[in-house]
């Protein structure tokens, strides 16, 4: 049987950088840039800093989340949204819907940004011990300081690089998209993508926990949902980080064994172990189920074990 626990000097690889082809950008530029996308996400943009980063979800009406980003404002009047590439389309058209007399204009501008994902030493020498979030500006690039993943107990450092295409990449071992993602799962953040679209509202994805939810900001699009879910102790749903023999996919169901009838719970995301020792996947599920067990597909199918989160969760308020 996999070992979920492997100690981390198994895994010699977490020290690189890795091609992101699964992530793309939208640019929006203009006076009202900052305005708009504040009157739209779930975090703080008008106050968010020259040169500094976010993470925000983009919802609907009834609060659950249709895209989510990194946010980094490049310049007073420009702010770059990354996020997955099968929602970028559907979500600018969206977005754009809501422009109306501001002034901002919504591209897709992935091929004027480059993207990579630095592990280990090679992003803590751009970011230091930043904390999540926090961004440094060096030649025009961004590396934005991202959650850690925790492996065996060591908190491998993780950061986004987003740069001008015409900037030359500094030098750096390079490391399979694949051990990217699975760093990614191991850090207990992510962005949503579209077999999830609409599956939760971001609590369910811990958001609220990792900096992606200001509840002191004003109205967005399923601002009250949010905020009811969060007032009221009615949050039922959060994402743990688990280990399974079998490999998963986004959107799958998950059940637990006392309630074989209906799901308890979905794949956010999911990745291969860098070892072969099976697969992780961050899945968002009832609070019940994670105390009775949960398995995948069915009642009867493969055996999730859930692992403790790298991050604490916030209490209900």
């Amino acid at each position: 049987m996999s070992n979920p626990m492997t100690p981390f000097a198994d895994f010699p690889m977490l020290n690189g950088s890795a091609a992101l082809p699964h992530l793309g950008v939208i640019q929006a530029q203009g006076e009202d840039a900052a305005n708009f996308l504040h009157n739209q996400l779930t975090n703080d943009v008008l106050l968010l800093p020259v040169g500094q980063s976010r993470l925000a979800a983009f919802c609907s009406a009834k609060g659950r989340m249709q895209a989510s980003f990194v946010l980094t404002k490049t310049a007073p009047d420009t702010v770059l949204l990354v996020m997955p590439l099968d929602l970028l389309a559907q979500t600018l058209k969206r977005l754009s819907m809501f422009v109306l007399r501001a002034k901002v204009k919504l591209s897709d501008a992935s091929s004027q940004w480059q993207l990579r994902g630095l592990l280990g030493d090679s992003a803590k020498t751009l970011i230091s011990e930043a904390s999540p979030w926090h961004t440094v500006v060096l030649e025009g690039a961004h590396t934005v300081a991202l959650y850690p993943a925790v492996v065996g107990g060591v908190a491998v450092s993780r950061a986004l690089w987003v740069a001008p295409t015409a900037l030359t990449l500094p030098s750096l071992a390079d490391i399979s998209t694949d051990v990217w993602l699975w760093a990614e799962v191991m850090s207990g953040v992510t962005l949503l993508t579209q077999p999830v679209f609409e599956a939760f509202v971001p609590q369910m994805l811990n958001y609220e926990s990792v900096g992606g939810v200001n509840f002191k900001k004003g109205c967005y699009p399923g601002q009250e949902v949010v905020a009811r879910s969060q007032f009221r102790g009615t949050l039922k749903r959060r994402t743990a980080l688990v280990h399974s023999p079998v490999a998963l996919d986004a959107g799958q169901e998950v059940f637990t064994p006392t309630d074989p009838e209906q799901a308890c719970a979905t794949v956010v995301c999911a990745a291969s172990r860098p070892d072969g020792q099976g697969f992780v996947a961050l899945v968002s599920g009832t609070l019940e189920s994670q105390e009775t067990g949960w398995r995948l597909g069915s009642a009867d199918g493969a055996t999730l074990a859930i692992q403790p989160l790298p991050y604490a969760l916030l209490a209900d308020i």
